[in-house]
């Protein structure tokens, strides 16, 4: 089981004092970041497109090349790539060039976005939601596929026997499909054989073992061998060296992120009540001591089957020092107990 981080590089106000991070300041610690959680023995990194205010990585190959150079060991993903606004080809030239400069070490994870100002800032109609996403990714596993392209789609000008490139070091490059449930999603990751990851941050991460069951029934009917398949979760958390003060120093930032967001959507209150009630060990919150957040993951890989885990620190701007000793204890720590329990069960 793989065990990474996650982030959107945010740079939302603080909680009390309504100081802000710059853009600027915020990806130079990203890389501080990535590079730490080489040093320390995680699996991989992925920083997710967003394109509004309170987000600073509307470009995350371009920030992960900066990164690459820096580790020698850590996968370097986006999380995800808003593939329905974006140019396929122009997505897999970047991430191949990323695959060049950290030899072997780039991952696509594709998805529509969990939000929706890319669309009419790259010209696209959210009416065609779906129908983008569709073709943008048959696409851009066309791409990947082979050197010379022919294809013709509906919302992009068709291509004869062009040659994409750089080409990848990995062939083929991996392309993930990340989603917030949907079952659509699922059923059409497993379909196509690709790997899966589910955005978990509500509820009880359990009830997704119906749409585990959905992508592996339909990669099983398309004729994918089912031990290859790969699933991963993305999911808040922050680890501290006691369950206490994990809680205490995540709850302000995890509260003003999800009431802003949440006025966006009509969502309900965000209070200390259902932030306790999401830390519990069935809940979707990995925040705790180390031994705490292990035992969490080792019920989600069991629920779930997991053959990777994100974990998303950085929820609304906690400060640079707390993130890394978030991503210290999590490869220090952590991790070690969790492949130790595999390995023994």
């Amino acid at each position: 089981m793989e065990i990474g981080i996650s982030t959107f590089m945010e740079a939302t106000p603080h909680p009390v004092t309504g100081e802000k991070i710059s853009h600027a300041e915020r990806l130079r610690n990203g890389i501080e970041e990535i590079v730490l959680a080489d040093q320390v023995g995680l699996d991989v990194y992925a920083v997710g497109e967003h394109h509004r205010a309170d987000y600073a990585a509307s470009a995350p190959a371009v920030l992960l090349a900066a990164a690459a150079s820096r580790t020698k060991n850590i996968r370097l993903s986006s999380a995800v790539t808003v593939l329905s606004s974006d140019d396929p080809v122009r997505v897999y030239q970047a991430f191949s060039t990323l695959d060049g400069i950290s030899n072997g070490r780039a991952e696509i994870m594709a998805g529509r976005g969990s939000f929706i100002e890319s669309f009419p800032l790259f010209g696209q109609s959210l009416d065609d939601y779906d129908e983008l996403f569709e073709e943008k990714l048959e696409l851009l596993l066309s791409v990947r596929k082979s050197e010379n392209v022919t294809w013709r789609g509906g919302h992009r000008p068709a291509i004869n026997n062009r040659g994409v490139y750089p080409r990848s070091v990995q062939e083929p490059l991996p392309v993930w499909i990340g989603t917030g449930g949907n079952p659509e999603s699922a059923v059409r990751a497993g379909t196509l054989g690709l790997p899966v990851v589910f955005a978990i941050i509500g509820g009880m991460p359990e009830r997704f073992a119906p749409l585990v069951n959905l992508y592996k029934q339909a990669a099983i009917k398309a004729g994918h061998d089912p031990r290859k398949l790969q699933i991963a979760t993305h999911s808040h958390g922050f680890i501290a060296d006691t369950t206490e003060e994990a809680a205490n120093s995540f709850f302000p930032y995890t509260q003003a992120q999800m009431n802003t967001i949440g006025r966006e959507r009509g969502w309900p209150h965000y209070d200390r009540e259902a932030f306790d009630a999401a830390r519990s060990l069935r809940g979707s919150l990995y925040v705790g001591d180390p031994e705490y957040v292990a035992e969490k993951i080792l019920l989600l890989h069991k629920n779930l089957g997991l053959t990777r885990f994100f974990h998303h620190v950085d929820i609304g701007s906690m400060p640079h020092r707390e993130v890394l000793r978030s991503i210290e204890l999590l490869g220090t720590k952590v991790v070690p107990i969790v492949r130790k329990e595999l390995a023994r069960s």
